[in-house]
């Protein structure tokens, strides 16, 4: 029998009874049918797991009894900090997700010169919640029990900016550097992909004046969520768990 993975936000202590919030109430209640008794695993973020049992369920409601606290880790050696061109619809839903199950440690959205979507600051606010809850959702399914953090929707050239030690890499597929070339980084990386038209020729030379060295993936130009993917999969091949 597979026991459910569930996110509860907040403290959790041993012997806690706690209600779970309704998204996740709704899931364990109605979807997945559980009834009182029924075991789950709880995490919150701290990189523990919580062996919990079902205590109450009731139509709008579920109560969860907290049975033990295990220190838990499937976290990679490999810390990746995806900068992520935001694309349409579910390109980037489905980028967001795999790259969580493939273990990046951080996201942030990016909006570029050839980006589609255009959003105010409030619809921003709402898509962002949306991203954490495909995050969180998919850290359910892989069980990892820290959170990668989502930032902010930010501009390219405000991210280019930031300071950080970090491994710096874009892909492109003019590049005469391979990933095959690379040595292993020693503060981790930040890999920047671009959305589904590319970045513009400004953008390129912001990277390059930004630190980001452009790396050979292969052959043939792959779509936004298909490069992002597969070089996170590469890395993590050659310098992470994988």
């Amino acid at each position: 029998m597979q026991i459910p993975r569930i996110f509860c936000s907040g403290l959790l202590a041993v012997e806690q009874t706690v209600e779970l919030d309704k998204d996740a109430a709704n899931h364990v209640g109605n979807v997945l049918r559980l009834r009182e008794g029924h075991p789950l695993v709880l995490f919150n973020g701290d990189g523990n797991e919580y062996p919990a049992t079902l205590h109450k369920v009731e139509k709008r409601s579920v109560w969860v009894q907290v049975d033990a606290k295990l220190q838990m880790s499937c976290e990679s050696p490999l810390r990746i900090h995806l900068g992520q061109g935001i694309s349409k619809g579910e390109r980037m839903d489905f980028v967001l997700q795999k790259s969580v199950e493939l273990g990046v440690t951080e996201i942030t959205p990016l909006i570029t010169e050839r980006c589609v979507v255009r959003l105010d600051e409030q619809r921003w606010q709402k898509k962002h919640q949306q991203w954490q809850k495909i995050i969180q959702s998919a850290c359910e399914q892989c069980g990892r029990n820290i959170i990668p953090t989502l930032h902010p929707v930010t501009p390219l050239s405000q991210w280019l900016q930031q300071s950080t030690n970090e491994l710096r890499l874009t892909l492109d597929p003019r590049a005469e550097k391979r990933m095959a070339d690379l040595m292993p980084p020693t503060q981790g990386l930040r890999l920047l992909i671009g959305p589904e038209g590319g970045f513009a020729e400004q953008e390129l030379y912001l990277t390059e004046q930004g630190g980001f060295q452009p790396v050979l993936l292969g052959p043939r130009v792959l779509r936004t969520e298909t490069a992002a993917l597969t070089a996170i999969a590469n890395l993590q091949g050659r310098f992470g768990d994988l």
